[in-house]
Order: C-alpha cells, then sequence, then structure tokens
C-alpha cells in the first residue's frame, strides 16, 4: 500500500491518542509472568502487541481480547513452559528482546525469530550474557543475529555488563531475572540513551509487586526470588505516536487537539510539548490532553534525543519546516539500531524532497528547507512512513509513500486520524 499526500494549509480538530506501544508490551509480559488473572486497559492494537501476545501464548500465558478497551492475561505464576512451535516476532523488536530472555528462563530448548528486519538487529549483548548466566543461545547464521537456538536455563548470581546506548538488551533481564534464584546485578558501559523506557519497565514491575535497585542509570540490582503479582495496568496515550499529528499542526500553523495524553507520563517523548513551544508553537494544557497551535515561522533548537531514539525521524522533520536557525539532533546513536538505521533512513528520505542535512554517528543537523514532493521509500518502517507523510504536508506537489501500511506497527489509526483532522492523504492500494 502506498499514501499519496498533497500540500495541506490547514489542520484542525480533536483527536484521542491510542494507547502507549511500549506499556502494552511490557503489561502483556508482566501480566503474563503473574500469577491470577490481570487486566490491561486501553491497550495498543497493533502488530506488534499481537506478536508478543502470541508468543507469550506459546509459554504458556492466556489472554482475552474479546473487549477492545479492556484485554486480560490469565499468567504463569513465573512457571513458563517450552514453546510448541517458533517463537516469532514479526516486527517487534520489545517482543524480540524480551522474549528471548523469557526463552533463555525455561529449562527447554526454543527457537526466535521475526521478520527481516528483525533478523538483522544486534543481539549479541543479550546473547553473550545469557549464556553467561547459563543458558545456551545459538544464532542458526553463526552471525549472532535471528533466528537464534535456545537452550534455555539462566540463573543469576552473576555481574554483568550491557552498552547503554540500548536498552532492550537488558530490559528482558530485568523482568525475568527477578524470579531466579540469587541476584543479578547489571552494569551500564557509557551512557545510558533510554532512560524514559527503563523507568517505564521498572515503574510497571514496581506495580507489580517486584523490586529493582536503580543506581542512577549506571548500574542496577535484580534482586532474585521475587513473584509478580496480577496487577490491573491502565495503558496512557503514546507520545511518540502524537508527535506525528502534533508536529503537523505546528508546521502547517495550525490548531489541534490531542486527547489521551498524561503529562506525568515515563515516555521522553512527552518532550514534544516543550520542544513546540520553544520554536515558536502555543502549547496548553487542555483536560486530558494538550492543544498544539502552529507557527509560521518555527525556530530551529538542539534537542537530546537520548531518552527518545524513535523521535528522530519526526523531529528531522520539524528541523526542515523551520525558517530560522538549525536544528541539532544530539544522542541519535539510538536510533540506528530500531527497524532501520533511522537516522540515515530519514536523512536520505528527507533529500530526496529537498531537505539539506549534515550527519555524523551521535548527531543529525537540520538546515531550514523549501520541501518538494517526491517517490519515498518507506523501507517498512513505520516512524519513516509517518514522518515522510507529515513532510509531505507542507511539500510542493504531491509526495508518494511506499510501505504504507507499516504505520499500523505502532499506530494503525494514523491514517484516519490524519484525514479527521484534515490532511490531503490517500490511501493507494497496489494491485
Amino acid at each position: 500500500m502506498k499514501f499519496l499526500v498533497n500540500k495541506t494549509e490547514r489542520l484542525s480538530g480533536t483527536i484521542s491518542i491510542p494507547g502507549n506501544k511500549s506499556g502494552t508490551a511490557r503489561a502483556l509480559i508482566l501480566g503474563a509472568l503473574a500469577e491470577g488473572e490481570s487486566t490491561i486497559k486501553n491497550p495498543l492494537h497493533n502488530a506488534d502487541s499481537y506478536s508478543i501476545l502470541h508468543m507469550l501464548e506459546g509459554m504458556g500465558a492466556s489472554f482475552d481480547t474479546s473487549d477492545d478497551d479492556l484485554w486480560r492475561v490469565t499468567g504463569t505464576g513465573g512457571h513458563l513452559k517450552q514453546p510448541v512451535g517458533v517463537l516469532d516476532a514479526g516486527n517487534s523488536g520489545t517482543g524480540y528482546y524480551c522474549c528471548t530472555w523469557l526463552a533463555a528462563s525455561i529449562p527447554a530448548k526454543s527457537v526466535m525469530t521475526g521478520d527481516y528486519q528483525i533478523c538483522y538487529r544486534p543481539a549479541g549483548p543479550l546473547v553473550e550474557a545469557a549464556n553467561e548466566l547459563g543458558a545456551e543461545i545459538v544464532s542458526t547464521r553463526d552471525n549472532g543475529l535471528a533466528p537464534l537456538w535456545i537452550r534455555g536455563g539462566i540463573r543469576g548470581g552473576k555481574r554483568l555488563s550491557f552498552p547503554g546506548h540500548n536498552s532492550q538488551w537488558y530490559t528482558g533481564l530485568m523482568m525475568i531475572g527477578s524470579l531466579q534464584e540469587g541476584d543479578v546485578d547489571i552494569d551500564i558501559q557509557g551512557e545510558t540513551l533510554e532512560k524514559p523506557y527503563v523507568a517505564m519497565t521498572m515503574g510497571m514491575m514496581e506495580q507489580a509487586g517486584v523490586h529493582v535497585v536503580n543506581d542512577d542509570y549506571r548500574h542496577y540490582k535484580v534482586i532474585g526470588g521475587q513473584k509478580y503479582k496480577a496487577t490491573d495496568f491502565v495503558i496512557p496515550g503514546d507520545w511518540g505516536s502524537s508527535g506525528y499529528p502534533s508536529f503537523a499542526a505546528a508546521i502547517t500553523n495550525s490548531t489541534a487537539t490531542f486527547l489521551n495524553l498524561n503529562p506525568e507520563d515515563y515516555a521522553g517523548e512527552k518532550e514534544f510539548a516543550n520542544i513546540m513551544r520553544k520554536a515558536g508553537c502555543t502549547v496548553e494544557p487542555v483536560e486530558g490532553g494538550i492543544r498544539v497551535t502552529g507557527s509560521d515561522h518555527l525556530v530551529g533548537q538542539t534537542i537530546d534525543c537520548s531518552g527518545m531514539p524513535d523521535a528522530v525521524p519526526i523531529l528531522a522533520v520539524y528541523g526542515c519546516a523551520c525558517k530560522e536557525g538549525k536544528t541539532v539532533l544530539t544522542n541519535i546513536r539510538g536510533s540506528r539500531l530500531k527497524e532501520t538505521d533511522r537516522t540515515k533512513i530519514i536523512r536520505q528520505q528527507l533529500e530526496r524532497m529537498g531537505g539539506r542535512f549534515e550527519e555524523d554517528e551521535n548527531n543529525l543537523v537540520i538546515y531550514p528547507s523549501r520541501l518538494h514532493g517526491a517517490f519515498i521509500d518507506g523501507h517498512h518502517d513505520h516512524r519513516i512512513v509517518m514522518a515522510t507523510a507529515v513532510a509531505a504536508l507542507i511539500a510542493d506537489g504531491p509526495t508518494i509513500i511506499d510501505n504504507a501500511e507499516f504505520a499500523a506497527v505502532s499506530y494503525p489509526e494514523f491514517y484516519d486520524q490524519m484525514k479527521a483532522l484534515g490532511a490531503d492523504i490517500q490511501r493507494l492500494e497496489v494491485v
């Protein structure tokens, strides 16, 4: 499927942002590890959530998703079973890394895989750590990448080190390590670049009755021998998803309201409100969300992306839309380890539209640019697809974006909600 997007003068209206993708993933996993029935209110109905759900079913949990607004999880009490079939993460990085750790805790053999992007996402630090804890994980291609053959049986009582630029490598260890005999100490090498995701993991674990000792995000003590209790999780709206329609309002000098957003959320992307204010927009709190009024003279700024690596694509679009000053995105290394090297890909695609950039390993500089329509390769990456669709709203001439169906990975309502705000966007089915 493709999107055809034309320049749009104004957006307006009110939309409710769907549930947080990362929060839904963690609630599914923690509910599966708990004793008894947990509930998940306002879950995100996306492809990743169902990929994780099916893997957890394979390891013994059961789910009732008949109510769209309230999912029910019957947990395993930490007693996961050997999967009958191959564990398939689909396109879910969180599912891939976390469920690999879960499989590594089962004293049996299993196989983990995913789509072609998952099979090229690095897992070396996770594999090395799991093997040090007593599991045996082998890449079937002997290159450290999925598919992974897993013989489980991890034990606590070890001290491990992980690079700080990808928290997904140790998030699953925090979750499953709490159920093992003996504590696990995790040391972080270099700067921790995804602190909001780590805070979300620990906060939701605490809600489910399990504690991790955090020493300033430099060292964690995962205390063994704990148990998860059944928990009623409430998933807030996804600040990351809100960035696409809210920055669309910002760059088109429009006014729109975005609901189901909690300013006290864990998400690093809640900083979007302050970024838009500094850019020259008006952002007002309203009951349950924010109202954004854009500007026809946006100003660039320096933005630390260490806590929001997924935001690089939409922030690059904002930088192009500025009328004054360059925009500098710093600490972007984490964005290079996602479904694609998002910094490289968004630069390449926006350059097709006339964007001007400078790029190095950990920074992206964006200059004010007059954009024009182009044919965009979405690279099967939801955030590239949605960010370029927003860019097309201020581009001269039509823009066609390939792989448009991938927007549903994190934001199934993207097309309908952008249409509701007045965006000139159409879906083109490929025959």
